[in-house]
Order: C-alpha cells, then structure tokens, then sequence
C-alpha cells in the first residue's frame, strides 16, 4: 500500500470488486446494502459538491453524528479534494464543540441530524456574545455552511446556510460534468504524507487536542495489523463506535478500504445488539466498556435463569476456563478436547451467539486497561480477545497479542516496524510510521509529544515482563507507591472493581492511614434489576444508590475485590455517588475514561472525608430544571467503613463462573 491514500483505495475498489457491497444500513428492519461502485460514485459527487461550497486542499471539514454511510462518504470525498476531516462525537456540547470548530478553522460542518444541527446553530448564535467573555482566548467561529444528512424535523428551517446532503451531491453532480477530470487530478495529486484525518485526544487533563494522522500514518499500521490478524473481503464488521475514535478509523476505514471489508450500521442504538446478531461479525473492536457491559448482561441473566441453566453454564465455563487457562501456557486442550467441545455446544457457544460473538474470529479492546478478570471471562466462553495497547498519537495500536501468546495481565508485544523502549523513570516510548504528524496548530505540545529521534512519549508507566510483554501499570503520574516501594495502578484496583455487574465506574485514591478510598457509581440497569428481583422500590438513581440495602450489596462486591488485592492496597472505605459521572459535566471523556483531576477538584469534600474516616458527608449539587431556573440541594451521603466487614450469613457466593479465583 506503499504510496496509496484512501480515495486510491476507494477507486481501485469500485473498479476491481465493482457490485460488491462496500457497506449496508439497516433502514426499518432491512439490510440497504451500498457497493463499492455506488459508494465511489457518491464520494466523487459528494467532493465535487464540497468545491462548489468552496473548500479547497488544506482545509479541515468537521463531521458530527452517529455511524452512517454519509460520514464515511464526507470522509472520502473531503480526502479526494485535497482536504482532511476532523471528528466530532455526537455528544459533543457548548465549549468541546466550540474548541474543535474554531481550533480546525472549520467552515463546512456535516451533520447528522435535527439534534446536532440545533447544536450548531445556537453556536452561532451564541458566539458573538461568548467570543467576548468566557471563550476569548479562542480563535474566530468561521462556519459558513452545515449540510446534514437525516432531514427528519428539518423540512420548516430556513437558515440559509443549512443544506441537505442529497441537495450537496445534486450540486455536485452537476458542477462536475463541466469540469471532467477535475477530481482524478485531486486524487492523483493526493500525498500519502497528506494529513487524512484529525482525532480528538482523550482530553483526560485539559481540552483535547488534535491529533494530525496521515494515510500513510494509518495505512502502515493497517497493514502490521493485518499481518497478525489476517483480514480479507469476506469478513464483516459491525460499525457503532464513533468515527471520531481512533479505534473506529483504525478498524473501519484503515482496514476497511486496504483489505475490503464490508461494513455493517446498526439501525438505532437501541437495536444494535439484535443487530450484531444477524450480522455475526468476524472481526471487533471496542473499549472496555462494551465488553465489560456485556460480562453484565451475561451475568445478570444467568442469575435470573432456573437452576437447571446455571448448573449447565457454569459446569461448561468451568471446562472452558480450564481450557482457556492451558491455551495460555500454550498448552493443548488435552483430555479435556471432547469435554470442551461438548461444553461448547451446550452452554458457551449460546451466549456467544447471544452477544453477537458466535462468528467473532478476530477481537480487541483498547483505549483503556481492561481487567484481568473480564479478559479471563471471554476466553473461558471462547471469544478470542485481545488486549492492543496505543494512542491516537500512534494511529490507535502499538502492542498486541498474539493468537498464542496471551497473558491476562499484560497487553502483548509490539507489532510489526514497532519499537518500544522503556525510559529511566520508566515510561514508555514508542517509534514506528503510525506515529502522528503533530498537534494541530500546537507545536509545542508536539514538541513535548516525540523527541528528535521520533520517540513518542506516552506517558504511560510500563515494564516489559520476562517474555517480552509489555506490562502497562498506569498513566506515569497517576501510579502509586506502597509504605513498602511496591509501585502500583489505581487503574488495577478499580478493574477489580468495576468486575461487579452491579458498579459502572469506580475512583480510587490513596487514603492518609494506608490503604485506598473509592467514590463509587452503580450500574442503574443491573442494580435496579437486583433491585426489582429483591421487591425493593425506587424512585431515582439518587434514591435507589441511597438505599441501604444496595449498600449492603455493594459492601459485598467491594469485600470481594479487596480478597483478590494485597492488604496494602484494600479499599478500606467507600460511598456511592447520588450520580452518575457524565461527560456532559467533564468527569469523564467521550470514551469513558475518568478525568481524575476534575474528579478531584469537584469531589474534593468527598475526599477529604473518606480520608478522615467520617461516617457520613454532605454535598451541594444545583439542580437546573426545564424553565431555566436553578436551585441548591445538599445531598447526605454515608461513607462505608470495610475495616471490620463481615459478610452476613446466608448470602450466597457469586457463582464460580463469574471467573474470580
């Protein structure tokens, strides 16, 4: 692929595997399949049109919405042109939205829908009046034209700048048959070193900056991936992560365009597990919150099954996890082969086929340390999941594991053309051709990024252990240290943690006596389905994490964690939170990583007194309601001393199958 870029691709695609199908959406319940003919023809369209609204090579496109066929289209044909594309998660608000649109000089912004299109004009609206206070440090909003492509709720506006996406390709068609050619020159004129697309960082410390990736960028990582993991026409992959995530570009769109993969979009979110099941993808990728939300569902249903169900499940994962912990010492199933195969039949292949995973031959996670525990757990129902360890910076995998060579605890070994070294402090450093080409307008944080030796510092705390894996301990500032040196990650113990079906998030921090503190969230879903099945009522989530007995039960899960942590680093004190964290507030990302610092600063309170070993705190949060009005409420919340935690009697163990040891 020495040489291509994505709209090379594209062509070569239309013109070799013309009926094809490149990608299909799910519209009322059925698949509209798109080949790759029609795909390229409608990118060329699409390109012409963005010239006629006047972009030209260099510029920065933006696109905001959900996965559909018309945000890869924009894609493909702001690359044809000579321009590049910057993501923008459809949950983006207020000054995230702002930060990317004037930081990327944004004058075209494709957008989704009636929703993201309210956004953008109250942006506009809204921006002469922010420009000269709170945002006055940011560069000019230069938004000339919004083009949106479900016109459902938008028929009665009458902004001139709004455009329908069908009306931009018209305008295109028509602009292009007078200019013949016009457009393979752009394409032939493309550079592989030309920026492709622009990805949001997690932003887990300040505003997220833009990282700069280039075709070659993602095409060489494409290519050492699938060097591993061979991917080719044949395979489906299911699209639902946001573009605007590396993990999706790396996936869909990299190995999408080299290898032909077709593409597959949800109808709606709330179909998409029925989805994926018609679909059976052969490859996915997904942070570890998917797949610690489907360790849930599979743990509340086999909860909620008859004891026949549970008997069969968890006889067949104990053989599964046997065998899957022989496979990682490398060796065979042994006598346990025809066991296994009868355990597959009968208790594990159903819910991998119940999830979605019954085809999966190929699966990652990555953006986030996933923990041990739920690693154990698809492996000991046969999902083949590997951890990959990268950044945005390094188009989005630098280390994986092999198909015979995993390790629970670790994230695998460097990829093909990767090189990793471990600085004094004990950083990890990473060099190879994904690396990015820098921060947008942001030197010096580039500078600060890769050394003159092209060195990327991650900011990751890491070893490699005797085998060559590299070990990830936590973000460089965040590790912590034992009275007796032993050096260790937060990010560990609340993997433990959040192993519980029944807690969605979990901070640690380190408390003045020794051991660890933790605010805590539950998981609404699972929790109040424990709740319904206990005969206990609830109003709110406020209500429901106040409850005693939702205490109690979260002091279980809590005892449970700390019998697997070495004393030093038990949780000895916990409260649940009266919320969830919410991205919308900055306490956590748009990927679900937690910004501690913001964390810190508003629940400091909190803090200080799971610190002192209070019994009980209070916190003032503003409620905003509907008719813009704002009132104060202070908030008692109990804090849970496990110094002296007995379990009560009679309350049953979770099942062996839960995979804890």
């Amino acid at each position: 692929m020495a040489g291509d870029t994505f709209p090379r691709l594209l062509a070569h695609l239309a013109q070799t595997r013309p009926n094809a199908t490149a990608m299909q959406e799910k519209r009322y319940g059925i698949w509209a399949p798109m080949s790759w003919s029609l795909y390229a023809a409608r990118v060329r369209d699409f390109a012409h049109g963005l010239a006629a609204l006047g972009v030209k090579r260099g510029d920065i496109v933006a696109v905001l919405g959900d996965n559909r066929p018309e945000w890869l289209i924009a894609e493909l044909a702001a690359q044809s042109i000579g321009a590049a594309v910057v993501g923008i998660y459809p949950t983006s608000i207020g000054e995230e939205l702002l930060h990317i649109l004037t930081l990327a000089r944004v004058k075209v912004v494709v957008a989704e829908d009636q929703e993201q299109v309210d956004k953008l004009i109250r942006l506009r609206e809204e921006y002469p009046q922010l420009a000269s206070t709170a945002y006055a440090d940011m560069p000019p909003l230069l938004l000339e034209t919004v083009v949106y492509y479900d016109p459902h709720g938008l028929e009665q506006y009458t902004e001139e700048y709004l455009k329908d996406f069908t009306e931009v390709e018209q305008l295109g068609h028509e602009w292009g048959t007078s200019r013949a050619g016009w457009l393979d020159e752009q394409i032939a004129a493309g550079q592989p070193d030309d920026i492709a697309v622009i990805c949001t960082t997690s932003g887990t410390t300040s505003r997220p900056k833009l990282a700069e990736l280039s075709h070659t960028n993602l095409l060489a990582m494409a290519d050492h991936l699938t060097t591993i993991d061979p991917i080719d026409p044949k395979d489906r992959y299911v699209s639902f992560l946001p573009f605007a995530w590396i993990g999706e570009q790396m996936l869909a769109v990299a190995c999408g365009l080299s290898r032909g993969l077709t593409l597959s979009f949800p109808e709606d979110s709330s179909t998409q597990k029925t989805d994926m099941r018609e679909i059976g993808p052969d490859v996915m990728f997904s942070p570890p919150r998917i797949w610690e939300s489907m360790l849930s569902e599979v743990q509340v249903r086999i909860d909620e099954a008859g004891w026949l169900k549970r008997k069969v499940f968890g006889w067949g994962y104990d053989i599964g996890d046997k065998v899957a912990e022989r496979k990682i010492k490398g060796q065979s199933a042994g006598p346990l082969k025809l066991l296994h195969l009868v355990a597959d039949q009968v208790a594990l292949r159903p819910v991998r086929d119940q999830l979605g995973l019954a085809r999966t031959g190929h699966a990652y996670t990555g953006g986030a340390p996933l923990g041990p525990d739920v690693f154990r757990f698809f492996h000991a129902i046969g999902v083949n999941l590997k951890q990959i360890y990268g950044q945005t910076e390094i188009c989005g995998i630098a280390v994986v594991h092999r198909d015979d060579d995993i390790a629970f605890n670790t994230v695998g070994t460097p990829i093909a053309g990767t090189e990793i070294r471990i600085a004094d402090d004990g950083e990890i450093l990473l060099r190879s051709d994904s690396v990015f080409k820098g921060y947008h307008r942001n030197p010096d944080a580039t500078a600060e990024a890769v050394d003159g030796q092209g060195w990327l510092h991650t900011g990751d705390a890491g070893y490699l252990d005797d085998n060559g894996h590299l070990v990830v301990i936590d973000r460089l500032k965040d590790v912590l240290t034992t009275a007796d040196g032993t050096r260790f990650s937060s990010a560990f113990i609340e993997n433990k943690l959040k192993f519980s079906p029944y807690i969605e998030e979990a901070v640690t921090f380190s408390g003045p006596d020794g051991g660890m503190t933790a605010i805590l969230t539950i998981d609404p879903m699972t929790t109040g389905s424990w709740a319904e099945h206990e005969r206990l009522s609830y109003t709110t989530y406020t209500d429901l994490a106040a409850k005693p007995e939702v205490q109690e039960l979260i002091s279980e899960e809590v005892n449970r964690s700390n019998e697997d942590l070495p004393e030093s680093i038990r949780v000895k004190r916990f409260l649940l939170l009266h919320k969830q964290f919410d991205p919308d507030d900055d306490e956590i990302t748009r990927t679900r990583k937690v910004r501690r610092n913001v964390i810190a600063d508003r629940y400091g309170v909190l803090i200080d007194a799971l610190g002192r070993g209070d019994d009980r705190v209070g916190i003032t949060t503003t409620v905003a309601y509907q008719d813009g009005t704002k009132v104060d409420r202070t908030i008692d919340l109990k804090i849970i001393d496990l110094t002296h935690y007995r379990e009560p009697e009679g309350r049953g163990r979770r099942p062996v199958w839960s995979g804890r040891r």
